[in-house]
């Protein structure tokens, strides 16, 4: 295609059965979340609808957050090759402060009303004369306490979203002026951006999953948790951009742009594979109680799930994408992304239930299903609306032309 035959004006429309999809979807959400606070009178009924929401609502700020992290490693690495596809990420970007505001209320609230974080904060937990106290929680309390602990959320989640809304900015305004300073800006905050997000990025999941069972911990777990979000966000990036091919946006991406994301998605599963291992493997040789704990709870109450997310996160992604061919092909590359998607909800399930909810296991039904069915809505809401508001290309980006013509 030559470049002459583009239309650098193509804005996605926001309309039709997808618009109304997604509306149903965050009604048949809101629906399950009713279902799970009123529905039954068990406490065990609440703990789940909080674990669930909490498990979505995490999900939903990683894909933003890596989506920023994914625009700030093509302006450092100065890459040519995603900027056809710039635009994915930057709405996904800009939906970040939505997400935050989601993940900060229902953390807000699962501490105060349901005991979301009860391994830490309980009645007494951190008073010596209370039949509650926890010796090794009142050792922790100077790190694990509710005001600290919220503003270590806020701040950590402000500081992304300055950065989502710094990146987004930089790029509409290089299509109005064009020249270089908007992309230098771009460059610059980027760098910044990795920095802050590489050193703080491990505390943010610390803080939101891994202490919700707050006698364990791993050193590794940040950086297991960076590269499930990592995936999540590329493998996003790729249903998007296939599927608005398909409806016939975006004709100047080719194969080789799915090609090289098919190549992240299957790099990056193979690094989650081995953060998950070394995690696992690091726990079993040192068979310390209160360690091995944390992964007998997940072989006792969930070991289906255990053993299906290894299948989803790293046999399906390997086994399908060794081929170059898949990884070329947009229904081969779209299936694996799906299956990674649904893979790291089984990752995220993993590592939340067990310590949000007391009393042995989870269970998947209506209430699990509903609310993820209800988070896809909102995020194909507010992605979608984003993504309709500007130009699919960065017309004016130094780097164009290079990837209109990107062969692999």
């Amino acid at each position: 295609m030559g470049t002459h035959d583009i239309n650098f004006s193509e804005q996605f429309e926001f309309t039709g059965k997808v618009k109304i999809l997604s509306i149903v979807g965050i009604i048949i959400g809101v629906a399950a979340v009713a279902y799970g606070f009123f529905g039954s009178n068990e406490i065990m009924h609440e703990e789940r609808t909080f674990a669930n929401l909490l498990l979505m609502a995490y999900y939903f700020a990683c894909v933003c957050m890596s989506a920023t992290f994914f625009l700030a490693i093509q302006y450092v690495a100065q890459a040519g090759w995603s900027t056809a596809i710039l635009r994915v990420p930057q709405a996904m970007a800009r939906t970040l402060p939505i997400a935050s505001i989601i993940l900060l209320v229902i953390i807000g609230a699962g501490l105060y009303t349901h005991g979301l974080y009860h391994h830490w904060h309980a009645d007494g937990i951190t008073d010596p004369g209370s039949p509650n106290f926890d010796a090794i929680i009142k050792g922790k309390s100077g790190y694990l306490n509710v005001p600290f602990f919220m503003s270590r959320e806020i701040v950590l989640l402000g500081l992304y979203c300055m950065f989502s809304w710094l990146l987004a900015k930089y790029s509409y305004n290089e299509d109005l002026a064009g020249g270089l300073a908007n992309y230098n800006k771009s460059f610059k905050v980027s760098v910044i951006f990795l920095v802050v997000y590489g050193f703080t990025s491990p505390i943010f999941s610390f803080d939101t999953i891994m202490s919700l069972e707050a006698h364990w911990f791993s050193t590794m777990f940040g950086w297991y948790n960076f590269a499930a979000m990592w995936v999540s966000s590329l493998a996003v990036i790729a249903v998007v951009v296939i599927l608005l091919r398909r409806a016939g946006y975006m004709p100047w991406v080719n194969n080789s742009h799915l090609h090289n994301l098919g190549q992240f998605i299957f790099g990056f599963s193979i690094f989650w594979t081995y953060t998950w291992f070394a995690q696992f493997l690091l726990t079993y040789y040192a068979n310390i109680p209160e360690e091995s704990v944390y992964f007998f709870k997940r072989f006792e109450y969930y070991e289906f799930w255990f053993y299906l997310n290894l299948i989803l996160n790293f046999l399906a992604p390997v086994l399908l994408l060794m081929d170059r061919d898949n990884k070329r092909t947009d229904i081969k590359l779209l299936a694996v992304s799906i299956l990674v998607l649904i893979g790291h909800w089984v990752d995220y399930y993993q590592m939340i239930m067990p310590g949000a909810v007391k009393d042995g296991y989870a269970g998947l039904g209506i209430l699990e299903i509903g609310t993820a069915i209800g988070f896809v809505g909102i995020f194909t809401f507010t992605v979608l609306t984003a993504l309709g508001k500007k130009p699919l290309v960065a017309k004016n980006h130094p780097l164009l032309q290079e990837s209109l013509h990107h062969q692999l």
